[in-house]
């Protein structure tokens, strides 16, 4: 009897072994089909093209097609909400900008999404912006920008981007951090913020690198100071705001590459692993930094501890500034 139990007992382990081999064999094999990426801007944008230009070197990693869909609106809600709400298996992914995960929460009390609904894979670039300032406005520097606006209080203006954008909270920052008072003028993309300072209809502008090198290297604008930590490469002779007076003053977007929240994190890894090379390939970060761009590949781990550092020192803003969704 007790050789009989014994062999019973092998059989069942035996089939039990046998049975999980399949399991295994398909998370060992993800992936398996084409993954879905969404990108919560609209086509030909930084995030867009950044995801574009990686896509040829994680396909030939991942050994799989990437399908980018483009699902933009409500500050990166609409697609955030797409992603939190796909089946965690790997397939869905987002790209996650930094007005959606670390702005909106704290200016819509009833967002359709969650941070826990996420899963954090890598950050993917950071985007530096430049303050300026049209040809006829008498500042050059920080300094000078503070001193023009305390002469005229309430009499200036700044333009950004757009309400809830990185560009907004970099405006509010600097007016914050300077204690002075300039009305925040939000426009629809930095293009038209751009074509309005030029104009001198707003004296002031928050504009990210694409839309204003060129017009800056040609005279046209003057700029005041870059929001990044160091000077960038692109621009080399534009001072950093920290540098002209406001010591540890930086603001930068970005954008990270985020999964719905319980996607296995072995997939998440795969996939991390994989981003992470193709940012790293020489070839697409010098196109990274033409976009006025900076890779950032991360671990998991780090871009979720960016993400909530960046939601406490936005938030404090927004409570401390008193800004408000419009």
């Amino acid at each position: 009897m007790f050789h009989v139990a014994r062999r019973r007992i092998l059989a069942a382990l035996t089939a039990a072994a046998f049975a999980l081999l399949p399991v295994a064999a398909a998370r060992a094999a993800y992936p398996e089909q084409l993954i879905k990426i969404i990108v919560t801007f609209p086509p030909g944008g930084s995030a867009d093209t950044v995801i574009r230009a990686l896509e040829p070197l994680v396909t030939a990693e991942l050994k799989q097609g990437l399908v980018i869909e483009n699902r933009a609106g409500a500050g990166g809600n609409i697609g955030m909400t797409a992603v939190a709400q796909a089946k965690p298996d790997g397939y869905t992914l987002g790209v996650a900008p930094a007005g959606a995960l670390t702005v909106n929460p704290h200016l819509n009390a009833a967002m359709p999404f969650a941070l826990k609904d996420l899963a954090p894979i890598t950050l993917l670039a950071e985007i530096p912006f430049v303050l300026v300032a049209s040809a006829n406005i008498p500042a050059r520097t920080p300094a000078e920008t503070i001193a023009l606006a305390k002469a005229k209080p309430g009499g200036l203006s700044i333009g950004h981007g757009g309400n809830s954008t990185a560009m907004h909270l970099t405006a509010a920052l600097f007016t914050h951090r300077s204690g002075i008072a300039m009305e925040l003028v939000p426009y629809r993309g930095t293009a038209p913020a751009a074509v309005d300072v030029l104009a001198g209809h707003v004296p002031f502008a928050v504009l990210d690198i694409p839309a204003s090198r060129q017009l800056i290297l040609e005279g046209k604008l003057n700029a005041i100071g870059v929001s990044s930590a160091r000077r960038l490469a692109s621009l080399p002779d534009v001072p950093t705001l920290a540098e002209s007076g406001l010591a540890g003053f930086e603001s930068v977007g970005w954008f990270g590459l985020v999964a719905p929240a319980g996607t296995p994190a072995d997939v998440i890894a795969r996939l991390n692993e994989a981003f992470a090379k193709a940012l790293k390939d020489p070839a697409v970060a010098e196109k990274i930094r033409t976009l006025g761009a900076e890779p950032a590949p991360t671990s998991p781990e780090q871009f979720g501890r960016f993400i909530q550092d960046e939601s406490a020192k936005w938030g404090k803003l927004i409570s401390e500034a008193g800004i408000k969704a419009n």
